[in-house]
C-alpha cells in the first residue's frame, strides 16, 4: 500500500468512525469507546488511534457540527440582499444541522467549554454581526443594542431553542420557523413580517 492509499484509507476511517459515533452518541450519550468502535465495526485500537479519549472524539464532532453550521450559514445568505431575508434563510438552513447535533451540544458540554463551543462558532456570529449590522443602518431592525451583542443574543436563543427541543416542550419540527421569529423579532423586526418570512423565505 503506497502512502498516499494508505493515507485516504486513514482518512476514511476517520470519517466512519466520526459518522457511525454521532449516531451512536445520539442513540445513547453513554455510549463508551468500544460501543462506538462495534458500531463502526472496527476495534477499539482503531478508534483511540483516531481519538486519543472520548472527549476528544466528541471535540472532532464538535467541530464537524460547527462547520456545517458555518457552510449552511452560508448558504442559505448567499445571493440574498435584504439583510432581514439573508437572516430567516440563513437560520432556515442552519437549523436542520442544528436540529441534528442538538443532543450533541448537550453532551459536549460535558467535555467542551461552553465558552469553546462558542469559540468554534466564531466565523458564524460575525457574519451574523454583518448582517445585523445592514438591517440595523437600513432601518429593518430597531435595536437598543449593537449589532456585535445582538449576535450573542441571537446565538442564545438558538441554544435556547435546542434545549427546548431537547427537553420536550417546543416540537422540533416547528423549532426552525420558530427560531426565524424569535430571533427577527428580537431584533425589532415585525412580528408579522417575521412570521411571513419564516413561512416563505
Amino acid at each position: 500500500m503506497t502512502p498516499a492509499s494508505a493515507s485516504v484509507r486513514a482518512d476514511a476511517n476517520r470519517r466512519r468512525i466520526l459518522d457511525d459515533a454521532l449516531a451512536e452518541l445520539l442513540r445513547d450519550p453513554d455510549a463508551s469507546m468500544d460501543q462506538i468502535a462495534r458500531a463502526a465495526g472496527v476495534v477499539r485500537r482503531t478508534v483511540y488511534g483516531h481519538f486519543p479519549s472520548r472527549d476528544a472524539l466528541i471535540e472532532a464532532l464538535v467541530d464537524d457540527a460547527a462547520q456545517a453550521v458555518a457552510d449552511a450559514h452560508r448558504a442559505g445568505r448567499e445571493g440574498v440582499a435584504d439583510p432581514a431575508e439573508a437572516v430567516a434563510r440563513s437560520i432556515l438552513a442552519i437549523w436542520p444541522i442544528a436540529d441534528r447535533y442538538r443532543l450533541l451540544v448537550h453532551l459536549a458540554q460535558r467535555s467542551v467549554t461552553v465558552e469553546g463551543i462558542r469559540a468554534r462558532l466564531t466565523p458564524v456570529r460575525e457574519a451574523c454581526t454583518e448582517l445585523l449590522q445592514q438591517a440595523l443602518e437600513k432601518g429593518e431592525f430597531d435595536s437598543p443594542l449593537p449589532a456585535e451583542a445582538l449576535a450573542h443574543v441571537h446565538e442564545q436563543v438558538l441554544f435556547g431553542l435546542m434545549e427546548a427541543v431537547n427537553e420536550g416542550v417546543l416540537p422540533a419540527e416547528d423549532a426552525g420557523r420558530a427560531a426565524v421569529v424569535a430571533v427577527l423579532s428580537s431584533a425589532g423586526y415585525p412580528t408579522k413580517d417575521a412570521k411571513r418570512l419564516a413561512a416563505t423565505a
